[in-house]
């Protein structure tokens, strides 16, 4: 089970956007997140005829590793970690390890 899912409110610990919060948008391998608004990159894309698609300089939102990430707690507004704990019947659950509340999985929650 991974610590971070997509929907969960993250911060930016390390890199060049540290200190931004963000959205986990999608998962990008095993270690890999893509947060909206963090880690923006200019790409140059050459024309595509084909496709009906303009060439220039695009930005592009690119993976970024977990490690780099701490969760939000939403209860305190501040970071934390979060460990997971076997329910009794047999369910994992993800909880804050400064609480001990679960996460609640915010998927299509605004």
């Amino acid at each position: 089970m991974n610590k971070l899912r997509t929907g969960d409110e993250v911060l930016v610990l390390a890199g060049k956007d540290k200190g931004k919060k963000g959205i986990v948008s999608a998962m990008a391998g095993t270690n890999r997140v893509v947060v909206e608004g963090v880690n923006i990159v200019k790409k140059h894309q050459k024309p595509n005829p084909n496709k009906n698609e303009p060439g220039g300089i695009t930005s592009k939102t690119m993976p970024i590793h977990i490690s780099n990430l701490a969760i939000i707690n939403p209860d305190t507004g501040k970071k934390d970690k979060v460990s997971i704990k076997i329910k009794d019947d047999g369910n994992k659950v993800r909880v804050f390890r400064s609480s001990g509340s679960e996460v609640q999985h915010t998927v299509g929650k605004k």
